[in-house]
């Protein structure tokens, strides 16, 4: 129980997402329009959350390493829960936009 809510929130040892980037992965922002238009990390994908379902066609490859990002982690979390339930196979959560452009 406890393993799945690490996995869930992304929580365990720590992800290098700037390894991963620099191997290609897609960084998705999955906050609205309006956010996205306040600020992100340059060259992320706007996908809202409320649209992602509808807008996998975007991502055609499900074994392409995938970042996903919002506002605090939440709507992060709930977008890499999504893909991870559509047979995505390597979906980080990367929490925050402003963190996780932190750390690239």
């Amino acid at each position: 129980m406890i393993s799945a809510i690490k996995k869930l929130f992304g929580i365990g040892p720590a992800t290098d997402y700037s390894q991963l980037v620099k191997q290609g992965a897609i960084i998705i922002d999955v906050r609205s329009k309006g956010e996205y238009a306040g600020g992100h990390i340059r060259g992320s994908l706007n996908i809202p959350l409320d649209q992602l379902n509808n807008n996998l066609n975007k991502l055609k490859d499900k074994n392409a390493t995938i970042i996903t990002c919002c506002a605090s982690g939440m709507r992060s979390s709930s977008a890499k829960a999504l893909l991870a339930s559509k047979g995505y196979t390597a979906v980080f959560n990367g929490g925050g936009w402003s963190s996780l452009q932190n750390k690239l």
